[in-house]
């Protein structure tokens, strides 16, 4: 008899320590794949009884539970993940997962803020406090450099390097990159750690860079809160999320002619194809300028074809 409790949580180490993934990362798999275990039923909870066959139950039980597609495919793959890993390491001969399809996604468009409405979002902070300044500087960090709000803070001081103009990000998988500095972020940065941040903790090399008024980690539905109290404060009517900037970020350079392969290496994207799905924000952008402003644009051919 094979029990999975024990194998569940050397697949959590083996994700920790071998693949470096991030603790909210691992929490999902872990997460996802006990859930699977709790809803099966008693007589089943063996390794060597889980077939195919109680795999796609699951997930048909979890559809009908109102899961959504994405939610179902995130599902699957943790336990995909896991199946492979067990097979590996010989605790498995097969893979109950191998056979089965992912649910396919419906592919959105990014959410993301005109340049309008960035502008309007980065003048809400109050300068004039040392939080307001904080505040400030992470907006425009992040909507300079397109980072994840879980990469932005765990930004260490050493991490930057202002004098060349760049910071050095540790993404998923423990990944480092470059990404280049402007100057609104540089001048903005060489304030905040000249008369802000050390009025929150002392600075020493390792020190993180962006605490809360206590002098630790700022936790990110902390951040998701003060963005989304911004975001009402400027008017938009755009939601505004950690994410919505990074692919403001993303779609802005692209608008403004920067190649594909770099976006992809800033944003810290594995495959390519993950950075193309802004090429279609762009032209779809692109297109509703044109309908909307052109004499011939199919927007304004109607409206002269209603004045007839």
């Amino acid at each position: 008899m094979i029990e999975y409790r024990p194998l569940v949580e050397e697949f959590v180490r083996y994700l920790t320590v071998e693949k470096g993934l991030s603790l909210h990362t691992i929490t999902a798999y872990r997460q996802d794949i006990l859930a699977f275990f709790s809803r099966l039923p008693h007589h089943l909870r063996r390794l060597d009884r889980i077939g195919k066959k109680e795999i796609v139950r699951y997930l048909s039980l979890r559809k009908e539970e109102g899961l959504t597609v994405s939610s179902l495919a995130r599902h699957l793959a943790s336990l995909r993940a896991f199946f492979l890993f067990l097979l590996k390491e010989g605790h498995l001969s097969h893979d109950p997962t191998a056979s089965i399809a992912s649910p396919q996604r419906e592919k959105k468009l990014p959410v993301y803020l005109s340049t309008t409405e960035m502008e309007a979002l980065l003048r809400q902070p109050d300068l004039s406090t040392p939080l307001g300044y904080r505040d400030a500087t992470m907006l425009e960090l992040l909507y300079a450099t397109g980072m994840r709000v879980s990469e932005l803070l765990s930004l260490r001081l050493s991490d930057l390097n202002l004098e060349v103009g760049y910071v050095v990000v540790q993404g998923k998988g423990r990944k480092e990159r470059l990404i280049p500095l402007g100057r609104a972020a540089r001048e903005r940065l060489e304030t905040y750690l000249r008369m802000v941040r050390p009025q929150f903790s002392p600075l020493k090399p390792h020190a993180l860079l962006f605490v809360n008024r206590q002098g630790r980690q700022m936790t990110r539905q902390s951040f998701w809160r003060l963005l989304r109290r911004y975001g009402i404060q400027a008017g938009v009517s755009t939601p505004v999320t950690p994410h919505a900037l990074r692919h403001s970020f993303a779609t802005h350079l692209l608008a403004g002619g920067a190649d594909l392969r770099s976006v992809q290496q800033m944003l810290g994207h594995a495959d390519i194809s993950t950075t193309q799905i802004y090429t279609h924000v762009v032209q779809e952008h692109l297109r509703n300028v044109y309908e909307t402003y052109h004499p011939r644009g199919k927007r304004n051919l109607q409206r002269g074809e209603g004045e007839r």
